[in-house]
Order: structure tokens, then C-alpha cells, then sequence
């Protein structure tokens, strides 16, 4: 493009952004944005829409009001606020990422994508948003949305995943070195409002007259998508041993890996294969009369589906220090993730 087109584009896009631009907890209109906050808020907003985010936001802004709260935070408190907003790697980067900020960079964030992208859960678009929005440089993040809205622009016919990288090339030039901030927001904004997947509000974008896609007629139809790939799905057993005070064991799971650090009830590797009773017993946490429960729980994660079946048992047996036992009333206590909290229900309701 051009250079004037490139600056009637930031001209109109900036423009609508002041008239039409939303109002979220973590935006400055009246200048750069906290870094805390916009750190905060890129993190939550992976794989998650706004009106799922803004109350999550809001209560971790009351609770941990500055990274040096977060930071002095136990981790347990962190991802039990972090429930319902899943992918818990997040969670747990984020306090280790506001530890090693405090530790290192004595509290304050780096303004710069390089050095960002040295901490931990900070990739290549959060920390591009990072210096964008709260330091005002001119970077080119590039997320679901600002991925539509360009490919819709120059009528990029290249499918994603591939397009994102297309995208990073096309975009950065036309990101402004003034409120560069305020235009990748408001970029943000017209694919959140306007240029949506489905229905379209092409008569209210500024940049209905610049759109490629549009004079083609074909909008509606970017970005390409590749075709998706079959999930598998994964099998596993989870016990659920209940002692004679009526409590239920828990364990947390490794650190690393999917809901890592979280509470569960103990269970087997997910595996293709069905688990057989016999050989499911072998892995269970404790010896008891173990009887399998009717039914199965679903769960699907990003890259598999998963069914768990689910073995009861009775035992007599001390609370041990390294043990977790806790009555069922009590489980909001812990962080259980959706799928723990799956298995609950089922119990309660087949039981």
C-alpha cells in the first residue's frame, strides 16, 4: 500500500476508535494503558471472549491490585480465582511471571518485545500487545481478530493457520508510531463490533471503502480456514475414595501439563484404550472393594476428547499429612477444574 493510504487508513480506523471504541476495566482512553492491567487482561482474553473476562478482571484487580500483590499471592488463591477461565498453565505463568518481574526487574515491566518475551506465558502477540498499548510502541500483535479484519482488507486468501504470519508482515507497516496503542485497540474493536465472522456490519466500517474483500464480494468468507483434524479421545478411571468421616481423597496434579497444580481426584493415565477394571484397580491410591459407577463423564479439551469412568470405594482410613481429604459441601474450598467438578456431579447424580 501506499504511504497515504496507509495513513487514511490510521486517520479513519483512529477516528471511529474515538467515537465507537468500548470501554473495558483495563483501558486508558486518555493515555497508555497500565502495563499490570493490560498484561492482566491479555492473559485472561487467550481463548476467552470479553464478557467472560471482564468479571474475572475485575476480581483480581480487587484482590491483587498491583504485581506486587499478585506476586506475594499463594498459588493455590491464584488458581482458585483463576476457575472457569480454564487453560490453567495461564494462571500459574502469571504468578510466576509477577515474581520474577518483582525479582528481577525490581516490579516494573520491560518496555520492550525482547525482553518481554524472556518471561514466562508472554509469547509473541502478548508481548507486541504489552509494548503497543502500555508503552506506545509501534508493535503489531496479531490475534483472532486483527487476523480477520486484515485478511478481509487485502483479500488474503491464505489459510490459518499460515495467515497469521502473513498478517504480522501486512500489518505492521500500517501500525501508526502515534497511539499506536489506540489503533491495535481499535483494530481489536472493529473485528470484536463490525467485521465479525457472521453478519457483518460493512455499511459502519471506516474502512468499508478501503475493503478488498468486500469489493470482491467475499467477505463473509475470510479468513480460510484448513480443515479440521478429528479430535481423539483419550480414556482414563478416577477413584473416588471416601473415608469413614465422609470425606473424599484429592491430590494435586503435576505442575507441568494439562491442569497442572490443580486439585483432582486421583485417577490413570488418559490413554486410547479402554482401561480395563482389573488393570484400572492396580492404579488406584489406596487398596479397597472398588465398584465401578454406571455412565461416564466427557470432557473435551483443545486437542482431545476425554471419558472418564469412575470407581467408588469405602476405607478406613487416617487423614495423613500429606493427604487432602475433604467433604463434598466443601470442594469450592479448592481449586477443582470443570472436569473434577464433572465427575462430582456424576457421582451425585448416579450414586
Amino acid at each position: 500500500m501506499m504511504n497515504n493510504e496507509q495513513q487514511r487508513l490510521q486517520t479513519s480506523l483512529l477516528n471511529w476508535y474515538d467515537s465507537h471504541g468500548r470501554t473495558l476495566p483495563w483501558r486508558d482512553r486518555n493515555g497508555l494503558g497500565d502495563p499490570y492491567k493490560v498484561w492482566l487482561s491479555e492473559v485472561m482474553l487467550q481463548q476467552t471472549t470479553v464478557a467472560t473476562v471482564q468479571p474475572y478482571f475485575t476480581e483480581f484487580i480487587r484482590r491483587w491490585p498491583s504485581l506486587v500483590a499478585l506476586a506475594g499471592a499463594e498459588l493455590d488463591d491464584v488458581l482458585h480465582a483463576w476457575q472457569g477461565l480454564g487453560y490453567y498453565s495461564r494462571a500459574r505463568n502469571l504468578h510466576k511471571c509477577a515474581r520474577l518481574i518483582l525479582e528481577k526487574y525490581k516490579g516494573k515491566f520491560p518496555d520492550n518485545e525482547k525482553d518481554l518475551l524472556r518471561l514466562p506465558g508472554i509469547g509473541p502477540y502478548t508481548a507486541a500487545a504489552i509494548s503497543a498499548i502500555a508503552f506506545g510502541r509501534p508493535s503489531a500483535p496479531v490475534d483472532g481478530n486483527i487476523a480477520r479484519v486484515v485478511s478481509r482488507l487485502m483479500n488474503l486468501q491464505t489459510p490459518l493457520p499460515a495467515l497469521q504470519l502473513e498478517v504480522i508482515s501486512l500489518f505492521a507497516p500500517i501500525v501508526p508510531r502515534d497511539r499506536p496503542g489506540d489503533f491495535v485497540q481499535a483494530i481489536m474493536d472493529l473485528g470484536a463490533t463490525t467485521c465479525m465472522p457472521r453478519n457483518l456490519k460493512c455499511n459502519q466500517c471506516p474502512w468499508f471503502k478501503f475493503c478488498a474483500a468486500k469489493k470482491y464480494g467475499n467477505a463473509e468468507n475470510l479468513p480460510v480456514r484448513a480443515p479440521k483434524k478429528k479430535k481423539p479421545t483419550r480414556r482414563g478411571v478416577v477413584f473416588w475414595l471416601e473415608n469413614e468421616g465422609g470425606k473424599i481423597l484429592l491430590q494435586r496434579r503435576p505442575e507441568k501439563g494439562l491442569l497442572g497444580g490443580m486439585m483432582e481426584f486421583p485417577s490413570t493415565d488418559w490413554r486410547d484404550r479402554t482401561w480395563a477394571v482389573a488393570e484400572a484397580i492396580k492404579m488406584a491410591p489406596f487398596k479397597a472393594k472398588w465398584k465401578p459407577l454406571s455412565g461416564t463423564v466427557h470432557h473435551t479439551f483443545t486437542h482431545f476428547h476425554l471419558e472418564l469412568s469412575v470407581f467408588l470405594g469405602h476405607a478406613g482410613l487416617r487423614e495423613e499429612e500429606l493427604d487432602v481429604w475433604c467433604r463434598p459441601e466443601c470442594f469450592a474450598d479448592y481449586a477443582l477444574p470443570t472436569l473434577m467438578k464433572k465427575v462430582a456431579k456424576h457421582v451425585t447424580l448416579i450414586s
